[in-house]
């Protein structure tokens, strides 16, 4: 397998190419901002309240933490801890029912194109794929099934559950640097490419033989540029990018 080139790729076609013409025997993908666009984790917690499935007190309490968070007063492992701690008590099966009507309506309108193209080439040719998200397993397991990406494939922040209902004991944390580590003791080969948009997608960047930022926001692109990365920009997120 040889490495990607510094650079940018010229199209969405170059892009898929380039990335399955590696033949990766494993890849790894963060989720919002790079499978599709914005944060559904964010967009889920102010959805999901709007629906009435977080009770009023705990609904006070998440949305000042929030703002806390915000503001730099809560760290980013925290708040994507908290975001699914306040399910406790509610059963299960009631929040993938609300995960499966949110994807729906706020997720799959927004998945980048040739993002689904290259999972399905990936796909066809044998490579084992690895969702890796903060967001909640609920939203990730609903939306990366859509284009084929299994239950067990999917490494994102979750509770324990008892008798089907919700806890607020977390399991694995899977933000930041907690991404690489979750994917270091689930595989059990060499991660062959990786794909982020942020800075906490950087550890798992760094894992892969050829990590490949995509919709990278300044931070990461200035790390892409200095360390020889190729990268990419997927079309519709240049085009919301030009109109704000």
């Amino acid at each position: 397998m040889t490495a990607l080139a510094y650079g940018s790729f010229n199209s969405p076609e170059d892009f898929v190419d380039g990335v399955t013409n590696l033949r990766p025997r494993v890849a790894a993908f963060d989720c919002d901002g790079t499978l599709w666009l914005g944060d559904s984790g964010m967009k889920f917690l102010y959805w999901e309240i709007e629906e009435g499935l977080i009770p009023p007190d705990v609904t006070s309490w998440i949305l000042r933490r929030y703002d806390e968070y915000m503001a730099g007063h809560v760290s980013e492992d925290d708040i994507c801890g908290e975001m699914v701690q306040i399910h406790n008590g509610i059963p299960e099966k009631k929040i993938r029912e609300f995960a499966a009507r949110f994807v729906k309506s706020n997720v799959m309108p927004h998945f980048f194109p040739e993002m689904v193209a290259l999972v399905e080439r990936l796909r066809r040719q044998g490579c084992d794929i690895w969702a890796v998200s903060s967001t909640n397993n609920w939203v990730i397991e609903e939306a990366v099934g859509k284009i084929g990406i299994p239950v067990e494939r999917v490494l994102a922040v979750r509770v324990k559950i008892e008798n089907g209902i919700a806890t607020d004991r977390l399991g694995e944390m899977t933000s930041g640097p907690g991404k690489a580590h979750a994917l270091q003791r689930a595989l059990t080969q060499s991660l062959d490419v990786s794909f982020g948009n942020s800075i906490f997608d950087l550890e798992m960047l760094e894992l892969a033989r050829n990590p490949l930022p995509v919709n990278p926001n300044e931070d990461l692109q200035r790390i892409a540029e200095q360390r020889g990365w190729r990268f990419y920009q997927p079309a519709v997120a240049k085009l919301s990018s030009s109109t704000v």
